[in-house]
């Protein structure tokens, strides 16, 4: 059944009461809280949205979802994560929630993640006593015993996600009275869902919508259906424990609270198995790697190996602006990267499973030509993680967006520009794979072929660059810097399968392309700028001594990197470029400062020597993390208020990457760095030569 009214009265009043309000003075008239009631401001809006880096991220490497300080689910999309919302209130207060917390609080007294894992823990206190409350998205040892998975595409692992989000209440003193309040709103708010119980007892209820996914809510309180909510009240004292599982899935949920804590064991087992296979740092800030880690680990799409960018959707980059995207994809070069991240902190199993989905992406089942696999002519900049086609952009008119942030977006038409820069980071990707696994399939070997190949014939092109501008399309000197990393990183790989015409081919391509940009990307003051014939600096052009484009030490690198921190950023917080002399298609309007850019400008000035001041803005970086040490894509540098989808890939990966640079750089300045062990192998044997932008 649609919802009758949209926003009404009682809605909003429940909400604001679910999150505290900014003070108010004590002598508010009567007229003064009856004009809370009327049509909301946006200043009004602001305050029933709790702040972006409030919410908890959980996932299973299939689904995730946002939970909220006051205990709610208020994002959560199924089957797929592009799928549309059944909890969307984090989007419009009335589109769906699913809360388990205190009768009387909305304030909790600590929350944290159980370490190593994505187990979330509340702990509340009430007047009564206190509560801790543990979330989870169940993962399990693969259980499918019976019968192959449908949508997995790679090969399966020892641990499959059991797609059910399982939350447990723990009195730990006195007594709490809980409450659960379970209301799903298909198609990003505007279906209600329909329940009816199963069995002759309350204890478990089933959604009857036909046209949308399946929802069984199972648990150990007594259920009452009431419209589109399911609703249990329930009195705990202390040393008691009560449970409610939400499954959308045909097997069987847990159903006792024995099969409850065997879920919460294997789940534990899960992310604390993989995250002790990396290698870390023993230093104060390995926290932050491992959550970091851990984030982009929940980010990836198990089935197929496809790493989406972030799991929301229209989180704005300006509070009551228009920079609202879709995020919900696996965009081809920040996966690329986040490969290069996790490499470097030793997880390896990643970026196989994703060159194996670009390999999907790019060879469709069957046909073949001259016997090989038929390649698509055009790589997209981003795609499904199922694979599929992407939707295409819409509108949701029908929702106010976070705090009067509109319009909500649906799909992303980025998805057929042309950015050139994808083509480098893919063959970058392929490079740094190969020199980990010390092996090149012949599979990989036909996306570098592709890539580079189709760089060589593209890049004297304008482009819209890594921002995805959807003003007119320019020369970007970033754009051209990855045709040269496509080139020259194919050239290496060209070489080391014994190719040397087409090594000595694409080589000499790189060097066509690095001279055109050292003559046409400089500006005045002798740093390399943000397109052909401008002034203007990006962000972007800080990857340039990490992808070993010029020296570190080189004037032009030095002036850029120092120009850009200098001029264009906020202390340690760093803009992409200027918004009001930057034709991106937004008509000047004002954005945050991008996290992923001021933690690239921290690896910079460690490559360029400042490592004081390097390290001066890791710790500022770092220490503006959520308090559960997460980030969205931008930070608003007088508040510190994160803004934009959340929590990002990119963003996390940048981090990992800063905070390496900073620490090995420091104990390399202290004489304390132990390299890693090496090995004879074939990279090593061919894989070096004397030419001046090799990378160590």
């Amino acid at each position: 059944m649609a919802r009758e009214s949209h926003h009404s009265v009682r809605a909003l009043d429940h909400q604001i009461g679910l999150w505290p309000r900014r003070p108010q003075p004590l002598t508010n008239s009567r007229l003064g809280e009856a004009a809370m009631r009327g049509i909301p401001n946006q200043d009004t809006l602001e305050t029933i949205f709790p702040p972006i880096a409030d919410y908890a991220f959980l996932s299973d490497c299939e689904n995730s979802c946002l939970i909220a300080p006051t205990g709610a689910v208020e994002w959560f999309c199924i089957p797929e994560p592009h799928s549309p919302s059944v909890f969307g209130t984090i989007l419009d207060r009335a589109a769906g929630s699913f809360r388990l917390a205190p009768v009387d609080s909305a304030v909790p007294a600590h929350r944290q993640y159980v370490p190593g894992t994505m187990v979330l823990a509340t702990t509340w206190q009430t007047r009564s006593g206190w509560l801790i409350v543990n979330d989870f998205l169940a993962v399990a040892p693969w259980y499918r015993t019976g019968e192959r998975s449908s949508h997995h595409k790679r090969t399966p692992g020892d641990f499959d996600a059991k797609h059910v989000l399982v939350r447990t209440a723990t009195c730990l003193h006195g007594s709490v009275d809980i409450l659960l309040n379970c209301e799903p709103s298909y198609d990003y708010g505007r279906v209600d869902a329909e329940w009816e119980y199963e069995g002759t007892a309350y204890h478990q209820v089933k959604t009857t919508n036909q046209d949308f996914p399946g929802l069984t809510l199972t648990g150990d309180m007594r259920f009452g259906i009431e419209g589109r909510a399911v609703r249990a009240r329930h009195r705990l004292t202390e040393g008691e424990t009560s449970f409610v599982v939400l499954s959308w899935s045909d097997a069987p949920p847990p159903s006792s609270r024995a099969e409850v804590d065997t879920c919460r064991a294997e789940t534990s087992r899960f992310w604390r198995d993989w995250i002790d296979g990396g290698r870390f740092p023993d230093h104060p800030w390995r926290e932050f790697l491992q959550r970091s880690a851990l984030t982009l680990k929940g980010l990836t799409y198990a089935p197929t190996g496809a790493l989406l960018a972030a799991p929301t959707t229209s989180l704005p980059e300006s509070l009551g602006g228009a920079r609202n995207w879709d995020y919900r994809y696996t965009w081809v070069r920040d996966s690329a990267f986040t490969l290069r991240s996790l490499h470097a902190l030793g997880f390896d199993t990643e970026a196989d499973d994703f060159l194996a989905f670009l390999g999907d992406v790019l060879e469709p089942p069957g046909g073949v030509m001259s016997g090989r696999k038929r390649l698509r002519a055009n790589l997209q900049v981003l795609y499904p993680v199922d694979g599929d086609e992407i939707p295409t952009e819409l509108e949701l008119d029908h929702l106010t967006g976070y705090g009067g942030s509109r319009p909500v977006r649906t799909g992303n038409a980025a998805y057929n520009q042309i950015q050139f820069d994808i083509l480098g980071a893919i063959v970058d990707c392929v490079f740094e794979h190969t020199r980990t696994r010390d092996s090149l399939s012949e599979r990989s070997w036909r996306i570098v072929v592709q890539a580079v190949e189709t760089a060589l014939g593209c890049w004297k092109e304008p482009d819209r660059g890594i921002w995805e501008v959807r003003g007119e399309p320019q020369h970007f000197t970033f754009s051209k810097v990855m045709c040269w990393v496509a080139a020259d990183r194919g050239a290496r790989l060209a070489a080391l399968r014994g190719e040397r015409d087409r090594a000595d081919a694409w080589w000499s391509a790189a060097q066509e392309i690095h001279a055109d940009i050292c003559e046409k990307a400089l500006g005045d003051q002798g740093g390399f700028t943000q397109f052909y014939g401008s002034n203007e600096l990006d962000a972007s052009l800080l990857l340039l001594p990490l992808m070993g484009f010029l020296p570190a030490q080189d004037e032009r690198i030095r002036t850029t990197v120092l120009s850009i921190a200098d001029e264009l950023s906020d202390d340690a917080f760093v803009y992409r470029y200027r918004t009001q002399t930057t034709d991106d298609g937004m008509w000047g309007e004002n954005e945050g400062t991008f996290t992923v850019c001021s933690f690239w400008l921290v690896s910079a000035l460690v490559e360029i020597g400042e490592l004081e001041r390097a390290r001066t803005h890791c710790e500022k970086l770092v220490g503006s993390a959520s308090a559960l040490g997460l980030f969205g894509e931008e930070l608003d540098p007088k508040t510190a208020r994160h803004l934009g989808n959340f929590p990002q890939a990119l963003t996390h990966l940048s981090l990992i990457n800063a905070v390496l640079h900073v620490i090995e750089a420091d104990q390399r300045a202290n004489e304390t760095l132990i390299g890693q062990a090496g090995s004879p192998s074939w990279w090593n044997a061919a894989g070096k030569d004397e030419r001046s932008t090799t990378i160590a």
